[in-house]
């Protein structure tokens, strides 16, 4: 085909790696089309909108969750199409129709007319967006991983700290419905066109090596290795089925971290407005923490990153779990804006070590040929608990008055993850597909 041709001419043309173009394409949609339906931009929203349209918490957080419901089921179909045709058109369309969706919230006047809106927005963000972009990066990468996913990381970082602060300024200057048009036309500018023109499936479409690999590095498959010896995932790249993924004791411990990891995220993301705004804060301080949350992603996942090579994967995920309960039950106890800032900056470091570690541990533990559809299937339970977060911290909110018992909640929670994937050791398959060395 003729687009891949050129794209093919050009990446052997660059005086670098085309697998940046890539990750440049990803940026763009994490900065626009990614943050949008994020629920650390949808907190600002909470006060004015269940103000204006006399909602309950509950009610307003259940869309969240029934989009999340929704990406469980079309998140293995999502997985096995990345995996035969790429990301590139699956982003652009996702693109264009959250665009449209961010528009049309701005008309709501009623919750079915918010769920319409809202739902298939949040469908998109937590299925094909979620899934698109960390496994395009991931079969573009092996060496160079960690670097590339704290790349993408970095921009989504940005979009939430821009997205969260612009919103409340177009909020307080005009009026809510103002703001969900502006992040419409935003999406529309920046998130359709680089991913339909230059994102490609993987290196080897393209006849690129992936990552790429030095000459001396790159070893034929042994069909001598032993089932029970086990070689480290930044040397030696797996190819996992989805039938073989399920029959690994990692595939459900990662999942099960998942679920619980992604709840607190969630649940904490979307409430740690509201929350400061019930502890006295006044709106454009509130909203303050979630662009410092955001903030503090960016520099989260450079610090994992830098670790990511380092340090066994299942150890940072226990760190990065641990941080963010120990910042949960700190963010219950602030209520002064340093305190609040300090909160949402350890809940941010924490958070973003969260994303970026667990799609690395996919990609490492399982290899890149079927990464699509192993995520896929994965993502039911990180979706799980990301729909499961804010209508629990919600409906909680609605029954005390307060915060405190869903943060209490979600300090065990992440603690328990913290414990759970500690167990997580890397699945022994018998054949190693390519070796990488380190650099």
């Amino acid at each position: 085909m003729k687009e891949v041709d050129w794209r093919a001419r050009l990446g052997r043309s660059l005086p670098f790696y085309y697998g940046w173009v890539v990750v440049a394409s990803t940026v763009a949609v994490s900065f626009s089309t990614r943050t949008i339906m994020a629920v650390a931009t949808l907190s600002v929203f909470v006060v004015p909108m269940t103000r204006e349209l006399g909602w309950s918490r509950g009610l307003f957080s259940g869309a969240v969750s029934v989009g999340g419901l929704c990406a469980v089921v079309i998140s293995p179909l999502v997985g096995k199409w990345i995996d035969r045709h790429g990301s590139g058109l699956l982003l652009a369309a996702s693109s264009v129709l959250t665009g449209g969706l961010a528009v049309g919230l701005s008309l709501v006047g009623s919750p079915l007319a918010f769920y319409a809106m809202y739902v298939p927005g949040r469908m998109i963000f937590s299925g094909p967006v979620e899934l698109g972009i960390p496994t395009s990066i991931s079969n573009w990468f092996i060496r160079r991983r960690p670097l590339a996913l704290a790349v993408d990381a970095g921009a989504k970082g940005a979009g939430l700290a821009v997205m969260p602060l612009a919103a409340q300024f177009i909020i307080t200057g005009w009026d809510w419905r103002t703001a969900w048009v502006a992040m419409g036309l935003l999406t529309f500018v920046i998130g359709v066109i680089p991913p339909i023109l230059f994102m490609a499936r993987r290196p080897e479409d393209l006849g690129l090596e992936p990552d790429p690999a030095p000459n001396d590095s790159l070893a034929e498959p042994n069909d001598s290795v032993e089932a029970n010896v086990e070689a480290p995932a930044s040397t030696v790249e797996s190819s996992f089925t989805v039938r073989q993924a399920f029959h690994t004791r990692a595939f459900w411990l990662l999942a099960a971290f998942s679920a619980a990891g992604f709840m607190v995220q969630a649940g904490v993301s979307l409430h740690q407005v509201p929350h400061y705004i019930n502890q006295g804060l006044p709106g454009p301080s509130a909203a303050l923490t979630a662009s410092i949350f955001a903030f503090a992603q960016i520099f989260g996942s450079i610090f994992w990153a830098a670790l990511g090579r380092r340090v066994q994967v299942r150890f940072l995920l226990a760190a990065a779990a641990f941080v963010v309960a120990a910042a949960a039950l700190a963010t219950s106890a602030s209520a002064t804006l340093p305190t609040a800032l300090t909160s949402a900056a350890a809940v941010g470091v924490g958070v973003g070590g969260l994303h970026l570690l667990v799609r690395l541990a996919w990609a490492d533990y399982y290899g890149r040929e079927h990464l699509g559809a192993i995520r896929g299937f994965a993502m039911s339970a990180q979706i799980g608990g990301q729909a499961l977060g804010p209508v629990m911290s919600g409906f909680m909110f609605d029954a005390t008055g307060s915060y405190q018992l869903p943060l209490m909640v979600f300090t065990a929670a992440a603690s328990l993850a913290g414990l759970l994937v500690l167990f997580a050791t890397p699945p022994k398959y018998p054949v190693a597909r390519t070796a990488v060395s380190r650099v």
